[in-house]
């Protein structure tokens, strides 16, 4: 019996020839399979671009925000964020402001649709905020990062405004500045008094400080400045240091020099 009649008969077995087409389907579905992972893995690569923002991103909040009222309008699934707003006349008002939530969203932006997966591992924590950690991570056709740094810059514009006017306190938490307590209103210089002279002088010092950093440069001088200022309780150490960052349009950051753990090393890094 030759090879070729022993290949007819085994073509002409029904076992054998139904399983040899059940290999062949097999196989053929796996090569398509793997084709198709391929392709897909070729095309998110080549033809798709992703941002992820961490929830220890500084624009993490500012982006999810401006998702919501710039982005994703029309979205059905919202988380919501309740936080106080502090009056002029030293009434709390709660203020409701919804995000969203964890899963996916969808919104156009520039003639581009865009997706929004909201991850949140429960399993690991942000160890200085206490909270589960978590990544926003938007997905585009197209290789153009310019689109995710317009949005950055719409959404950090959108948060800053909503601050215009304010003076924001700082606190330190680990080697961070963490916001502390309510957005004040800047206040007036001139409402503070103080010895004549005295105010406009430290003004008129920090201008110029500011204005000249290029002269430190040249001489190799470390650019910071600082005062003392020192006097009994309740003359107007705290509002003159109020007043003082409003007309500079600076936030003010406090950090306590007996705190527990405040070591060299970190304090030169919160100083910088």
């Amino acid at each position: 019996m030759t090879i070729a009649d022993y290949v007819s008969a085994l073509s002409q077995n029904p076992y054998f020839g139904a399983g040899f087409g059940l290999f062949g389907v097999g196989a053929g579905a796996a090569i398509l399979r793997k084709g198709f992972q391929t392709s897909m893995v070729l095309f998110r690569r080549h033809c798709m671009i992703t941002l992820e923002v961490p929830c220890r991103d500084k624009s993490y909040q500012w982006l999810l925000q401006w998702i919501t009222q710039k982005g994703a309008r029309q979205t059905q699934h919202l988380s919501v964020e309740t936080s106080f707003e502090q009056r002029d006349t030293g009434q709390i008002k709660t203020k409701y402001e919804f995000i969203p939530s964890v899963g996916q969203h969808f919104f156009r932006y520039a003639g581009t649709w865009i997706k929004v997966d909201r991850t949140r591992e429960q399993q690991t924590l942000d160890l200085h905020m206490g909270i589960p950690w978590e990544t926003v991570t938007l997905t585009a056709f197209g290789r153009n990062k310019q689109l995710y740094y317009d949005i950055l810059e719409d959404a950090r514009t959108m948060a800053l405004k909503q601050h215009e006017g304010m003076t924001i306190m700082y606190t330190a938490m680990g080697s961070e500045w963490r916001p502390f307590g309510h957005p004040r209103r800047r206040r007036p210089i001139k409402s503070v008094v103080l010895r004549a002279g005295l105010a406009d002088r430290i003004l008129t010092d920090c201008l110029d400080f500011i204005k000249n950093p290029q002269w430190y440069t040249e001489r190799g001088i470390p650019y910071r400045r600082g005062y003392l200022l020192y006097g009994p309780p309740g003359c107007g150490k705290s509002s003159f240091i109020m007043a003082l960052a409003g007309q500079l349009e600076y936030n003010i950051c406090v950090l306590n020099l007996s705190e527990r753990g405040l070591t060299d090393d970190r304090l030169n890094h919160l100083l910088r």
